[in-house]
Formats: C-alpha cells, sequence, structure tokens
C-alpha cells in the first residue's frame, strides 16, 4: 500500500523548483491501493509545490442550441434530452466526476479558490492572480499565467491525452476554437475559446521526451514537463502539420472542423 511518504519522495526525486506553480492531471486508481486515498496524494502535492491548481469543469453545465455558428465541431439540435438535465452552475458545484477526486478533493480544500469559468473552471492552492486570469471570453488564461510563471505540467498515473495545457498551445499556434454554453442564473451564457478533441495529444510525448522527468510510484508513473518546452513543441509540431495531435475518429467533430479550417 502506497503512503504519502512514497509520494513526497517521488516529488523530490522529480527536482521541480518548489516555488515554480505546478498544474496537475491525476488518476488515484492508476497506483493501486493508496492509504488515505485522494487526500493523501493531494497532501503530498500541497507539501511539495508551494502553487497548485487543477481543472474542475462542470460539463452538466452545458446545453446544445438548435442553431449557432456554423463549423463548430456540434451538432445543433441534439442535446434535448440533455439539456433538460442541466444544472445552473455555482461556484460550490463539485467537479465532473470525469474529472476524479484528487482535483474534487483540492476544490474542497479549506485555502483553494476557484476560476469563475461556467464550465472551464479550475481551482488551486496559492493560485489567486493565476485564477483570476481566466475569463469568460479566454478560459485558457489560467494555463497562460503558469507559462509565465515557467511553471510544470505534472500527470500521474495519466497520459498527455488529459493534459490541458496542450490546448493553450494550440490557441498559440493559432488552430481553431469553438464556441459553446453554459446554463447559468443569469441566463444562458455564450462560451468562446473552446478547446478541441486531446485524444491524439499523446502524439506530443516524442517531441518533449528529452526535458520529461519520470518516476515510478507503485503500478504508475509521474512525469513532469515544463510548461514551456510544452508549448514550444505544440507551436513547432502545428507549424510542421496543421493536423497534428488531432484524434483519428471519423466521428469526431472538433477535429474533423479543425482539419476543415486549414
Amino acid at each position: 500500500m502506497l503512503s504519502f511518504r512514497d509520494f513526497s519522495t517521488a516529488f523530490r526525486k522529480l527536482d521541480i523548483d518548489s516555488s515554480k506553480p505546478v498544474i496537475a492531471h491525476a488518476s488515484l486508481s492508476a497506483f493501486g491501493e493508496v492509504h488515505g486515498g485522494a487526500e493523501t496524494l493531494l497532501g503530498a502535492m500541497l507539501m511539495s509545490f508551494s502553487t497548485l491548481i487543477m481543472p474542475v469543469f462542470t460539463y452538466k453545465t452545458m446545453v446544445t442550441p438548435e442553431i449557432g455558428p456554423a463549423n463548430n465541431g456540434i451538432t445543433y439540435g441534439s442535446g434535448k434530452d440533455a439539456n433538460l438535465m442541466a444544472e445552473f452552475y455555482r461556484p460550490a458545484m463539485q467537479a465532473d466526476r470525469m474529472m476524479g477526486s484528487i482535483p474534487e478533493a483540492l476544490r474542497r480544500h479549506p485555502k483553494a479558490q476557484r476560476s469563475s469559468h461556467p464550465i472551464l473552471s479550475f481551482t488551486g492552492v496559492n493560485a489567486s492572480q493565476i485564477l483570476g486570469s481566466q475569463t469568460l471570453q479566454e478560459p485558457l488564461n489560467p494555463i497562460g499565467k503558469l507559462v509565465e510563471e515557467n511553471g510544470w505540467v505534472l500527470l500521474l498515473g495519466v497520459d498527455h491525452s488529459v493534459n490541458t495545457s496542450i490546448h493553450y498551445g494550440e490557441k498559440l499556434a493559432g488552430r481553431k476554437q469553438f464556441v459553446r454554453w453554459a446554463l447559468t442564473p443569469q441566463g444562458i451564457v455564450e462560451c468562446p475559446g473552446w478547446p478541441g478533441c486531446s485524444l491524439g495529444f499523446q502524439a506530443i510525448a516524442v517531441r518533449v521526451e528529452a526535458v520529461t522527468r519520470r518516476v515510478q510510484v507503485g503500478a504508475a508513473e509521474i512525469q513532469t514537463v515544463p510548461l514551456t518546452s510544452l508549448m514550444e513543441a505544440v507551436c513547432a509540431a502545428i507549424a510542421e502539420d496543421p493536423q497534428a495531435l488531432l484524434c483519428g475518429r471519423d466521428d469526431c467533430e472538433r477535429c474533423q472542423a479543425v482539419r476543415q479550417s486549414v
């Protein structure tokens, strides 16, 4: 059974400057049995890094309209049943279950704050300026702040297919963004700057191999990449091939929309 010490030791081995901010993505189950569960892993991260953020997205606030902008990677009018089940966004809303137990544990932490986006919010500790940079029009701004501060992305038992920071690299490279809509107490609001599909993101691994640091913990690997290097790699990949990092699914509306735009 893994302990707090196992994770804190692993983070020391990664040799990240503790003053630099970290954005983490994690799968607790990937490591096997962890004494204390999500709270143990979260506690080790908070002890090891002065600033920690994680995405706590709330997809259950989303609604699909009958009509909207063309080539938007969505089938309008397809969400009638889902729309009926949509929930009003509220700051205390739990993170979507697919985000995992650790982001939700961070959201509940007494020192945590949360950004304001009704779908793509982030939560963090000692990250008020980073979280405060997010706007409805620029949902990925917190990642931009992390890049400015020479932050790191930490992947715990997961690969780059869940690496939200790559979306910011796509934006820097000029890749097409989308529009989605959220249900809020003020009504339905338009959410521009919506990113594309991430299923093809693992292809970036070979481009950041030289700057990736790894450590094995239990049944899974922890890896970390400096965000400046990641942004450079994403922009270079898309400059060389405008279809780089897209997934291969024929039914992926967002990736097909990106292909049509280049």
